[in-house]
């Protein structure tokens, strides 16, 4: 029996995830890491038919809400994935005092690597309705604005507030969900 509540359903159904930096570190403030991220979700639309519907990148951890085939997977081999590139990435930058700290909130258990990028777990909560999906799509474009960074949801360039305008944004968002 899993410890947690928090569990992916069987089938198809959108969830709502969180994943999050280990000890809450800005990671995501750099520009580089978030390609890292977006980069990956684009693989999982075009290769694993992944349906992303709405998303949000802050400086520490990010939001965002999928469906498609075998998602606990796919989101297991996205935190794998993204961790290595941003472990590599950071590697390249010269990014010492970053690779330290993750060095150090590695959980001890963690014995097969060095750092550890993502807490563990996603959080996962299935969404069973139109209000629960709106409600959840408002708190991905509305984080930024809650943490006073921008004065609009659209003027965050790392989240899906745009598609939901009508415009462009960095990754496709699937708009119409229902």
């Amino acid at each position: 029996m899993a410890r947690t509540r928090y569990r992916f359903s069987k089938d198809q159904r959108p969830h709502f995830m969180t994943n999050t930096i280990v000890a809450w570190l800005p990671v995501f403030a750099y520009p580089d890491y978030v390609n890292i991220v977006l980069d990956s979700w684009r693989f999982l639309q075009r290769e694993r038919e992944i349906v992303i519907l709405s998303w949000v990148v802050l400086e520490n951890h990010l939001h965002w809400i999928a469906t498609g085939p075998d998602l606990s997977k796919r989101v297991g081999e996205f935190k794998s994935f993204t961790a290595k590139q941003i472990i590599r990435k950071m590697e390249a930058n010269g990014a010492k005092t970053l690779l330290q700290e993750l060095e150090y909130y590695k959980l001890r258990h963690k014995v097969d690597q060095t750092h550890q990028v993502w807490q563990e777990g996603s959080h996962p909560k299935v969404i069973e309705t139109d209000d629960v999906m709106w409600q959840k799509i408002e708190y991905c474009h509305n984080n930024p604005l809650r943490r006073g960074y921008v004065d609009q949801p659209e003027h965050w360039r790392y989240s899906s507030a745009q598609n939901y305008l009508g415009q462009p944004g960095l990754i496709e968002v699937c708009t119409d969900w229902r």
